[in-house]
């Protein structure tokens, strides 16, 4: 058996982005930071930052702000989200409202696409993995229900995930629209993204993607791949806090043609014509809906400049080495003590995060947290190694593998 520890050490020596680490605040009393994955950690300047806004951006500029800056923050902010982190061109990721409701608006604008009436059958079918995370699966069984049509649930392997062949069997000339999360929030399991979206194309119907554990820590190229429609939160590898809004992607040539239903005024054309009737704006403005919350846009764009400078595909080479690393110290510490490996084991079919499983690890999680160190639990028996590559080290890593270790052998297992 290999000394983890002095593995890790060398790996953390040797990391090219190991200078970031001291990038993010300290959070006393925690050892090993490991739900990166859920909620990133905040950057050493975000007080200072915050405190400036309120100082000068609001409490100087008043509601010059507005004018001067906040007005195309949400377009803005996309784009550079989309150069960064999607492999989308300028004009088509926009910074706006909840993951929940940026997916609603896309469900409902792509069941809304002009029909041909060339005598084909009605597009009446959506498909969905039955074991997506819950807020796509509840909002596509609402937009089935409001829209009159009919789900029909993909049910992959629960390790391996949704894979093309999958996807083949259950596209056919009645789907509508594809919905599918780029990793899978419980095993990690990555998707093809290119040979599904190809496969969906197939059939005529539309693609969309939550890329909210896929964002900040996979390239990605969304255009290249003729991805139509995506959405992804901010708050867990762009580290921008609790709450931070989402974003969506909304391919050139959709826009103007999908109309979403959200019809606020952000969204008209003439935001302050204040005319009696809503025409929507012709660009990526039209999924806006009220006003934007600028507040909450201001951590994540300091993480986006680390991402920038790091590159995503360095971002990606750091993630890989933590999770081989956290699979490599599961073999040698907790596959003896009947602990289950529930995610890939090839990291090129896996995300950011490791997934585990033992029976008692509801238990073993609310120990560890109290001890310091932080994964998070998954129902039924889950706990997700979530590393974060820009904060998180490979000491971190086995560290907090070695605490799952001691907390199930002190019971005497």
């Amino acid at each position: 058996m290999t000394d983890l520890l002095d593995t890790a050490r060398a790996l953390d020596a040797a990391d090219p982005l190991g200078a970031h680490l001291d990038a993010f605040l300290d959070a006393p009393g925690v050892t090993a930071y490991l739900d990166g994955n859920s909620l990133g950690r905040p950057l050493r300047d975000v007080p200072d930052k915050l405190a400036a806004f309120v100082r000068e951006d609001w409490g100087t500029r008043l509601i010059r702000s507005w004018d001067e800056q906040w007005m195309a923050l949400p377009m803005e902010l996309g784009d550079r989200i989309g150069r960064v982190a999607l492999g989308a061109a300028a004009g088509q990721t926009v910074v706006a409202d909840s993951t929940s409701v940026l997916i609603y608006k896309l469900m409902r604008a792509a069941l809304r696409r002009p029909q041909g009436t060339n005598g084909a059958p009605a597009r009446t079918e959506i498909v969905i993995e039955a074991g997506n995370f819950p807020t796509d699966r509840f909002l596509a069984e609402g937009v089935a229900a409001e829209a009159g049509m009919t789900l029909r649930w993909l049910d992959p392997d629960p390790v391996r995930g949704v894979t093309v062949a999958d996807v083949h069997h259950a596209v056919s000339k009645r789907t509508a629209l594809v919905s599918l999360s780029h990793v899978d929030y419980r095993s990690g399991a990555l998707a093809d993204m290119p040979a599904i979206t190809a496969a969906v194309h197939e059939s005529g119907a539309l693609m969309m993607w939550d890329l909210c554990h896929s964002a900040g820590i996979i390239p990605m190229q969304l255009d290249a791949w003729g991805v139509d429609m995506a959405v992804g939160c901010t708050y867990k590898y762009l580290n921008g806090g609790p709450g931070s809004p989402a974003f969506a992607y909304l391919r050139h040539d959709l826009q103007g043609v999908l109309r979403q239903p959200i019809q606020g005024w952000w969204s008209a054309a003439d935001i302050f014509a204040m005319g009696p009737e809503y025409a929507p704006a012709g660009d990526i403005r039209q999924l806006l809906s009220g006003t934007p919350p600028v507040t909450s846009m201001i951590a994540m764009q300091g993480m986006l400049d680390l991402i920038e400078q790091a590159t995503i595909d360095e971002v990606r080479a750091k993630s890989t080495s933590l999770t081989e690393l956290a699979v490599q110290a599961y073999d040698e510490v907790l596959a003896p003590l009947g602990v289950r490996l529930l995610s890939p084991r090839d990291a090129q079919l896996r995300g950011g995060h490791v997934t585990i499983g033992h029976p008692d690890f509801r238990e073993v999680t609310r120990r560890l947290w109290a001890d310091g160190i932080i994964p998070d639990f998954r129902f039924p028996d889950g706990i997700r190694l979530g590393l974060s590559p820009l904060s998180t080290s490979h000491v971190e890593t086995v560290t907090g593998t070695l605490a799952v270790r001691d907390a199930l052998e002190s019971d005497g297992r």
